[in-house]
């Protein structure tokens, strides 16, 4: 292999948009010029906290985004300035303040929602409830005027009861669309893959382990009889790495002793999920992640589970398929904490 084909492949790894062309040099795929109309335009609401800083950056890194409106209450110029000189495709704008939301929404594809205060040590994501219930109850009434049919990715906490919230002001607005309505629990699929693979001394990237229920404690259940590639674990295993996979936020926020939560990794996964909303909008086929939706798979108005995702947002919801014993005792206790949680969401908006 002669030194351009070399270059050619680094540079094609590096850069995805970037193909070989006959092994003697780089094309650019579908670039854009500033302002270009290609790729999807998202928002990204609390854009300038703890999550929303890593999540804007990602997102300013990912190919198929053209436009990228940054909002937040306050710093939003500081963050939007610093992440603008990156040189990628994407177009920065950054929105400040509650007066300029309805332009940071308008004609959005895909709205991303970290808004809110993080837990702290000794906080339960019920602590967290009555700040950010109104923060999101607030940002959903901007997009329901200003981007109705926009994808909605919340990941403001307790995404349990904060989708319910979500839905009941979209229903107020007479513009609810269960499928494009999505709670982000991408992050307890990232940990149950990297948890697992650890176990099995596998890359994590190789790993697929379903992760349904909710999004908090119990209601947090990886299915690790289903894990991809085919395995099985000793009850003591199942037992330890359910355990870590449903605690996993709280270990990081005692690691960080009072310094914030699990923003870097909860960023990350949001970026993840956010591109397969991207992939769906793109019409790719075979896109399948774990989402807290509208959902008829259990009695409870909203579950997790593993969805296809397509132009409409979700397109498809999946059955739990065969459970063991252990993920049927699960199951029950995280239903019976999610109908709670979904209730007082609910709840909230009617107020």
């Amino acid at each position: 292999m002669d030194v351009n084909q070399r270059i050619s492949r680094i540079s094609a790894h590096l850069n995805p948009i970037q193909k070989m062309m006959g092994g003697v040099g780089l094309e650019q795929v579908k670039c854009r010029a500033k302002g270009g109309s290609a790729g999807f335009k998202v928002a990204i609401l609390g854009a300038s906290g703890g999550i929303g800083q890593p999540l804007s950056m990602l997102m300013k890194m990912n190919p198929l985004v053209s436009v990228l409106h940054l909002y937040d209450v306050a710093n939003t110029p500081g963050v939007t300035s610093d992440i603008s000189h990156m040189d990628t495709n994407a177009v920065v704008r950054g929105f400040l303040g509650q007066q300029q939301l309805e332009d940071a929404l308008t004609g959005m594809d895909l709205v991303i929602i970290p808004a809110g205060v993080p837990r702290k040590p000794g906080m339960t994501r019920d602590d967290l409830f009555n700040i950010n219930a109104g923060i999101v109850k607030t940002l959903c009434e901007g997009i329901a005027k200003c981007c109705p049919k926009a994808i909605v990715n919340v990941i403001s906490n307790p995404v349990n009861s904060t989708v319910p919230i979500a839905a009941e002001v979209f229903k107020k607005s007479g513009i609810f669309d269960p499928r494009k309505l999505l709670g982000v629990t991408m992050l307890d699929v990232v940990r149950a893959n990297t948890f697992v693979a650890e176990v099995l001394g596998l890359d994590p990237r190789d790993v697929d382990v379903p992760v349904v229920g909710g999004h908090a404690g119990v209601t947090i259940l990886p299915l690790l009889s289903q894990v991809k590639p085919p395995c099985s674990f000793t009850p003591e295993e199942t037992n330890q790495l359910t355990s870590r996979i449903q605690n996993g936020g709280t270990e990081v926020v005692e690691a960080k002793a009072g310094t914030g939560s699990a923003t870097l990794s909860m960023a990350y996964a949001a970026v993840k999920f956010a591109e397969s909303c991207l992939r769906g909008l793109r019409g790719d086929a075979g896109v399948v992640q774990c989402s807290f939706v509208a959902s008829q798979v259990t009695e409870l108005p909203f579950f997790a589970s593993k969805v296809r995702l397509g132009r409409n947002g979700v397109e498809e919801i999946y059955p739990l398929g065969p459970l063991n014993e252990y993920e049927r005792a699960g199951l029950e206790k995280a239903k019976q904490e999610l109908a709670t949680s979904i209730s007082k969401g609910v709840a909230f908006s009617r107020k």
